[in-house]
């Protein structure tokens, strides 16, 4: 794309219970990279781990949440293999009962609302952080079982591509953003991962996603080590919390160097989430984001190359606020949105 810098995009999670509601909210303020709302408290199965679980081996689905069944393991681990070797796409939906946001989001796309759209986004949860939040009959999240770790990774890389089948047609660039909570947690003693591990699983859960069409996001919305991201060739675009963690991120200047060279986009997650009180106006929100662009700037990076290859959104995604509150930050996305594409 020719020129990005300014736009506006959300996270993922509104707090709506009707997606035509949230949509509204999407389109008015994010008429240029719309996503499809996942709405949490519509319903259980809209939990950024649920929402993704359908016909994973061994996962179940009951009021309280997913859990690991490990009846039938090996007859549905040969099972799912077979059809994501077959790229049965149709396998790896998602139904309209676990996401009517993505659903709705894409026939209203089907009308004039697609003139002004210059990108689509869409999202499915990291390998990581669905693997983590997952435990098997003993009590040990799945991230520590190589088998099914293999398995998740090929699994939400195929509900990635089934999303992008269904887009296409639109004509429109896409981007795909992985969600990755979890790796706000790397470097603890209870993450099993290192930096050469986690870089090689991304490669493999990115394969075949990317292409012409297609770029590829990641979102994290704690602190982490940006290099893990910055190191893996088909993420062209970083998305953090440019407003809690800014002082963290300027650390890895030298990586941020390397990755806008080779054609990446960042996202500053600029407007607070936990921490909206609706005092925030457009002045505080730029000049942290020029304060950012002057301390990398000083550390040996292009700035106007940070300037051109700039994203907004949240902070973080909505799903457990209330929808003003939600209506409010979009709002403020959206003047901050004009003022960057007006003055930057």
């Amino acid at each position: 794309m020719s020129n990005l810098k300014g736009l506006a995009t959300g996270i993922g999670s509104l707090p709506h219970q009707d997606a035509d509601l949230a949509l509204d909210l999407i389109f008015k303020n994010l008429p240029v990279i719309p996503f499809w709302p996942q709405l949490p408290q519509r319903d259980l199965r809209e939990g950024m781990v649920a929402q993704f679980s359908e016909n994973m081996p061994c996962l179940k689905f009951s009021d309280a949440g997913v859990y690991f069944d490990p009846q039938g393991e090996e007859d549905e681990l040969e099972k799912f293999y077979e059809k994501a070797i077959a790229n049965d796409y149709d396998y790896f939906k998602i139904s309209r009962e676990y996401a009517p946001g993505l659903y709705r989001f894409h026939e209203r796309l089907k009308g004039e609302a697609l003139s002004r759209v210059e990108l689509i986004k869409l999202q499915v949860t990291g390998p990581f952080t669905f693997a983590a939040a997952v435990n098997d009959e003993n009590g040990v999240a799945l991230m520590h079982d190589k088998v099914f770790m293999q398995a998740v990774i090929k699994f939400l890389n195929m509900k990635a591509l089934w999303q992008l089948d269904m887009f296409k047609g639109f004509g429109k660039k896409m981007a795909m953003f992985i969600d990755e909570p979890y790796l706000g947690c790397f470097g603890s003693a209870y993450t099993p991962l290192d930096k050469k591990g986690a870089v090689s699983s991304l490669a493999e859960f990115t394969d075949g996603l990317k292409s012409e069409s297609v770029m590829l996001g990641v979102h994290c919305c704690g602190n982490t080590d940006w290099s893990i991201f910055t190191d893996s060739q088909d993420i062209d675009i970083i998305s953090f919390d440019a407003f809690n963690y800014l002082d963290k991120f300027v650390l890895y200047a030298d990586e941020i160097k390397s990755f806008l060279s080779r054609g990446g986009v960042i996202c500053w997650g600029i407007v607070p989430t936990q921490e909206f009180t609706g005092q925030e106006d457009v002045a505080l929100l730029i000049r942290r984001i020029r304060q950012g662009i002057d301390t990398l700037e000083k550390k040996g990076v292009d700035g106007q190359l940070l300037k051109d290859r700039l994203l907004i959104s949240p902070a973080c995604g909505l799903g457990t606020f209330a929808p003003q509150k939600a209506e409010r930050i979009f709002s403020l996305l959206n003047e901050t949105s004009d003022f960057i594409r007006e003055n930057f």
